[in-house]
């Protein structure tokens, strides 16, 4: 008996090619997942920082961030801390449902807050979160809301509320209703007449009010990148692994015998 190795042909380069291919794909992919960690790192240092610089307060918020400012230079002043002085108008308070909180539903409350400074303004304010009533879905719940005393507010600085998926035209359906699915802070402006920063605040501190205050952490998602190039690395490795041991070993180790002429 001789042994006699397979030949080797067309569909052997071709299966050696494409896995060439997904290990460059991969590997490609896996490389820019790591160079979007590096950016997201680098962004997360510069929050940490801008965390820990001083709070600012209601008048500097309002001159680097009123009306007539650009929204695109606000964003330097996002995470910084900040301490707030004036009085509310709960008259314009909008409840935004399905809103969670330690994964209970429920609603963010905002309140416009007018800056006690003249020539202040006024700044909108994400209060915290209340639970909701399952059993009447219009009721809004008990929020203690003082419209003439002068509060102090602590939080910081926040682009405009986070949006949740609704269906083409349900905004601009609801109005001026106290319950929305989201709110544009543009819009907002516009219907309440309030001369309204470009940048909202998150209310921090313990519960109080009727309102929770357990917002989560502010993060870049660091994380999330070094999984997703973990997961790409680890299918390049599984494609290489496949190829040798399909393709090579056990051309070699079960080589096919046939019959000596």
């Amino acid at each position: 008996m001789t042994t006699v190795q397979r030949p080797v042909g067309l569909r052997f380069w071709l299966i050696a090619l494409a896995a060439l291919v997904g290990m460059a794909i991969t590997a490609s992919l896996g490389r820019w997942q790591l160079s979007r960690a590096a950016e997201k790192e680098a962004l997360q240092a510069a929050l940490d920082e801008r965390g820990r610089l001083p709070a600012i307060d209601g008048v500097s918020l309002f001159a680097s961030a009123g009306p007539a400012v650009p929204a695109a230079d606000t964003q330097a002043l996002v995470h910084r801390a900040v301490q707030l002085e004036g009085r509310w108008l709960p008259a314009h308070t909008v409840y935004l449902d399905n809103r969670q909180m330690q994964g209970r539903p429920g609603f963010f409350v905002l309140t416009p807050l007018q800056l006690s400074a003249p020539g202040g303004g006024v700044v909108l304010v994400q209060r915290g979160w209340a639970p909701r009533n399952f059993q009447d879905r219009t009721q809004l719940p008990l929020i203690q809301t003082p419209a003439d005393a002068v509060v102090r507010v602590e939080g910081r600085v926040a682009a405009s509320p986070s949006r949740l998926y609704e269906f083409q035209g349900a905004d601009s359906a609801q109005g001026s209703s106290r319950i929305r699915q989201n709110l544009d802070l543009a819009a907002y402006r516009t219907e309440t007449g309030l001369a309204l920063a470009n940048l909202t605040v998150l209310q921090t501190g313990t519960a109080s009010e009727g309102l929770q205050r357990d917002w989560p952490v502010v993060g870049a998602g660091v994380d999330k990148h070094y999984g997703y190039a973990f997961q790409w690395f680890g299918l390049c490795g599984l494609i290489a692994l496949l190829y040798v041991w399909f393709q090579l070993v056990r051309r070699f180790i079960r080589p096919r015998s046939q019959p000596a002429a």
